[in-house]
């Protein structure tokens, strides 16, 4: 069964060899880390083959060269591991529509599912960080002041510190509206709703919140 909190989820992270798995792009590198009642209990990190030459534009901006990808497994072997890494846990990306089509279709080719539902860390960093100037991961790492080594693009480090930002949202739900225990369900929620309404959704699961251990 499903933990329903916000603090128990697999954060992943994917590059790719381009935007749509679609047009025939791969993933090249899987990252993920486990968080349990809001602490990384174990990492995921593969790099995968994608079975073809990625781009000098990849390589560059990634820092995966084709000569690390021509040593690795392939996908459909690194998806089995990480569908047994992912569980029945629920899932969170950064703009996760991007990470969850590349999921689904390297999960449809190695003959694996998952049962989690995903929630985007971008879309709810929206509701919540309304005075960044943008809300890519980077910005939003440095606009919060969280801990990080500077490495980014790549999956491990990317799924990191998705993880402490998402960690740092449900932290401000907790000081702010008193959230102390937020269903992963009100953050799926979060990410639905107009930005104009975030303060009444909020304020009401507080109250219901309330109500339930009182």
């Amino acid at each position: 069964m499903k933990n329903r909190n916000a603090d128990t989820v697999v954060v992943l992270d994917y590059e790719t060899t381009g935007l749509s798995p679609d047009q025939g792009d791969r993933g090249i590198e899987i990252g993920a880390v486990l968080l349990e009642a809001g602490k990384v209990t174990d990492r995921f990190q593969r790099l995968m083959n994608p079975g073809f030459r990625v781009s000098a534009f990849i390589e560059d901006y990634t820092g995966i060269s084709n000569s690390m990808l021509h040593s690795a497994g392939n996908g459909e072997s690194a998806t089995r591991e990480f569908a047994e890494f992912i569980d029945n846990h629920n899932l969170v990306a950064h703009n996760a529509s991007f990470d969850r089509r590349f999921l689904d279709a390297e999960m449809q080719r190695a003959a694996c599912s998952y049962s989690g539902t995903f929630a985007c860390s971008m879309l709810a960093a929206r509701r919540l960080y309304t005075d960044a100037p943008n809300h890519q991961l980077g910005t939003l790492v440095h606009l919060r002041q969280l801990d990080n080594e500077g490495v980014f693009h790549r999956a491990l480090a990317d799924a990191e510190m998705t993880a402490l930002l998402w960690l740092d949202m449900l932290e401000i739900l907790g000081e702010r509206y008193q959230l102390n225990q937020t269903t992963f369900g009100t953050m799926q929620q979060l990410t639905r709703t107009a930005k104009g309404a975030v303060e009444k959704l909020l304020h009401r699961q507080a109250d219901v919140q309330r109500s339930t251990t009182a």
